[in-house]
Formats: C-alpha cells, sequence, structure tokens
C-alpha cells in the first residue's frame, strides 16, 4: 500500500461527511516535464516508459491516450505558456510574461506601467576569470530551501533595492524582481543555459547586468555559501534575471468553464496563474516542487477541495522537470514512479471506493528531455479516463503509444474540452 494511504482514507471520510458532491467531478494530474526521448541507459524506452506506473498501467487500459500539443507555433516551451495551455487558456492571447504570472502569487502589487522579472538564485563557477567567463552550474542552486533563500536575497535586496527595483521572496530559488516603469526584455532562461559560459547570455540592460554581477559579490562569501559549500552543496551565489512581463489579465476559470476550481502546486507560477483565473489555491506543508515534495498531502489537498465544494482540481508536481533539468534519468524515473504510487494511485482508489463520478487527466506541460536538459517544444502524451464510461484498451501510457493512437490535440488551450467532454 502507497505511503500514507492510510491517512488518506481517514481524511476522506472525515471531510466527505462535512462536504456537498456535485454529479461529476474533474481531475487533472500534471507531470511537468514529465515526456521525454529514448534512452540507451533505459534500454531504449523513455523515462514514462520504464518507471514502475502500477496505477498508470490500470489506468491506460481504461482510458483514451493521444498526444497534445501545448506550445504555439512561435512561442517558446515553458510551464507558463503549457500550463495556461492546459487549463484553457490561449497563450497567444492570454500570456504576458512568466515572471507576472508568479507575482500574483505571492501577491506583489503590480501596477500597470510595472514589469515584473523572475529572479532565480543560481549556482555559477568561483573561478578567477571575469564574471562574464563564469559558467552556470546550476539554475536550482542543489534546490535550496526557501528560508536559506530569503536571507540571501535579503542581503541583495538590503544594497540593491530603491524606487526602480524592488525584490520579493518566493519558493526556494525562484524569487521576483519589480522594475517601476520598466521594459520588457528578452533574457536567457538560465535552464537554458546550464553547463555554458555565461557572457552571451547576460542581459544588454546596464542595470540588470550590473546587478547580476554586484549580487555575485555579494552572496559569493555569504556566510550560508560557506557552509554549503562546506556541507558539498551548490552555493546560491548569483540572481539571474529573466521571464520578464507586464501585468497579467486572465479571465474567470469558473465563468469559462462553469466549474470551480482548485490549483495544487508547489510552485509559485502554477499559484499565479490559479489566482489570475479566480481558483483556490490549496496550502500543503512541505510541498516545494523538488523529488521529495509532500505527495501525500497534495493528494489530502485534492480529496478535501473535491469533497466541500470544488468540481475540478489542478494537480501540479514539479519534480520531473527538475530532475530532466538537473540531467538524471535515474532521479526522472523516481519522479514519475512517486507521481504514479504516491498521486495518482491513492487519488484514484479514494474516489473509486466512495463511487465518485470524475473524469481525470493525466499529462505533462512540455517535454524535459534528459538529453538536452531544457523544455523543447515537441507534443506530448495524454491519458483521459472517466469513470463511468471506462473503455477497454491494450495500450500503455507512454510517448510512443499515445502517438500511435493516432488521437491528437494540435492547439493545447482545447484539451480541456476533452476532459469536459465538449
Amino acid at each position: 500500500m502507497p505511503v500514507g494511504i492510510h491517512k488518506l482514507i481517514v481524511m476522506r471520510k472525515n471531510v466527505q461527511k462535512r462536504g456537498n458532491m456535485s454529479e461529476r467531478k474533474y481531475i487533472v494530474v500534471l507531470g511537468d516535464g514529465m515526456a521525454d526521448e529514448p534512452i540507451a541507459q533505459l534500454g531504449g524506452k523513455t523515462p514514462l516508459a520504464y518507471a514502475d506506473t502500477p496505477a498508470l498501467d490500470r489506468l491506460s487500459k481504461l482510458s483514451e491516450i493521444g498526444m497534445v500539443h501545448t506550445i504555439p507555433e512561435g512561442m517558446k516551451p515553458g510551464s507558463d505558456t503549457a500550463n495556461l495551455s492546459v487549463l484553457g487558456y490561449d497563450p497567444k492571447i492570454y500570456y504576458s510574461g512568466r515572471s507576472p504570472l508568479e507575482a500574483l502569487s505571492i501577491g506583489v502589487p503590480m501596477k500597470d506601467t510595472d514589469v515584473a522579472l523572475r529572479c532565480n538564485i543560481v549556482t555559477i563557477s568561483e573561478n578567477e576569470a571575469a564574471f562574464e567567463e563564469q559558467t552556470i552550474i546550476d539554475h536550482s542552486s542543489g534546490e535550496i530551501s526557501t528560508e536559506d533563500c530569503a536571507v540571501l536575497l535579503e542581503a541583495v535586496r538590503k544594497e540593491l533595492e530603491n524606487e526602480t527595483y524592488q525584490f520579493y521572496v518566493g519558493t526556494s530559488y525562484r524569487h521576483c524582481l519589480i522594475w517601476n516603469q520598466g521594459k520588457v526584455l528578452e533574457l536567457s532562461q538560465p535552464h537554458d543555459v546550464l553547463g555554458q559560459v555565461i557572457g552571451q547570455f547576460l542581459p544588454e540592460d546596464p542595470a540588470l547586468l550590473f546587478m547580476m554581477k554586484r549580487s555575485y559579490e555579494i552572496l559569493v562569501n555569504h556566510p550560508i555559501n560557506k557552509e554549503r559549500k562546506r556541507k558539498g552543496l551548490n552555493p546560491a551565489n548569483c540572481c539571474w534575471f529573466w521571464g520578464a512581463g507586464t501585468k497579467p489579465m486572465l479571465s474567470s476559470f469558473e465563468e469559462k468553464t462553469g466549474l470551480k476550481g482548485m490549483m495544487v502546486s508547489a510552485v509559485d507560477l502554477l499559484k499565479g496563474i490559479a489566482v489570475g483565473a479566480g481558483m483556490g489555491v490549496a496550502k500543503v506543508e512541505g510541498a516545494n516542487g523538488s523529488l521529495h515534495t509532500n505527495y501525500e498531502g497534495k493528494v489530502q489537498a485534492a480529496v478535501s477541495a473535491l469533497y466541500n465544494g470544488y468540481d475540478f482540481v489542478y494537480i501540479h508536481v514539479e519534480a520531473p522537470d527538475e530532475m530532466g533539468h538537473q540531467g538524471s534519468v535515474e532521479k526522472k524515473v523516481q519522479a514519475i514512479t512517486y507521481l504514479d504510487q504516491r498521486v495518482i494511485g491513492p487519488l484514484t482508489q479514494i474516489l473509486d471506493q466512495d463511487k465518485i463520478s470524475y473524469r481525470l487527466l493525466v499529462m505533462p506541460d512540455h517535454p524535459t528531455p534528459i538529453r538536452v536538459r531544457t523544455h523543447t517544444s515537441d507534443s506530448v502524451p495524454y491519458l483521459l479516463y472517466d469513470s463511468s464510461s471506462p473503455k477497454k484498451e491494450s495500450w500503455n501510457y507512454n510517448e510512443m503509444e499515445a502517438s500511435e493512437s493516432g488521437n491528437f490535440e494540435p492547439l493545447g488551450h482545447t484539451i480541456i474540452d476533452r476532459l469536459l467532454g465538449k
């Protein structure tokens, strides 16, 4: 029995007594960056095909599988555009930049004239060369804790913050910079330049470049980083700005779909999309976007929402994407195994035991192939299950068989119509 299932069943019984159940529930389980390419180390299988996924193996025989293209032509592949698509928002209409969505999540007050930028605190090399000749080693600084990173950001803020630039703490290595009367600039994503010399990827804007350089000088010998290096951990030694955009204007999810929705995610981007769309945002203690997040807590939050007035839940798991960026085959397989055995399995078991009618969509937002360690625009596999009308199929849920199924959704923002049975 998966870890925490007894606890989940007890919790389910309790919330059921308080909740008013509607006729049908709708669920998305989003494995961020889960799709990949065949890997020799896995016998030519993808991580999704290789992982131990008993829940998905069972569901695939009862479900529709296929491929969906989540990234509109001409747009960069990212969790921002892709998750907007999955939720039914055409990125070509609604996308105004990544960081503004995250700013919504952490309650940053944005004016119409403000520009928000993602402020990652990353790991760059600490050799004797000039700043421009350093190499970016880790976009997540070893998945540093929010608590430690907040201290580091405060050190940067004390020296660099002014009326034009304000810093805000996010989650883990992911933070926010608000630029008053700013400009929306093309800036390089740090996870796209891992292992490369940073000079050609630095911002042309002199103020942003100065702050990046100065942040390195502030952080390189910070006590927290000295301790991290002593422990063999990657130091969080430089601010990296990217994802610039203006204040987002999303329409109401409930008005679009007729469903009251809840977001379950550790990631500020997803929480921000939910806030902008008027959805609820679950608070899950210990959810951190890493491989060792609180999977059971996410299921608890989803079940509680479904049993207490919500019609739709979106369970987002960041771990497969992070392991793809790290280039770890073993850890990406583990992340998919956890998603199956600690989220999908317990969730469907509880709903089935209570004879709840539900439709479930399982999919990635985009691929994050181990080979390139960043996002691509390739189509991704989906699985659509209807508890009230199970199919009889012989296939398994993976990239190859989903592609061979013949089912294809060319516009990502319409996949939600399949989920809703429209």
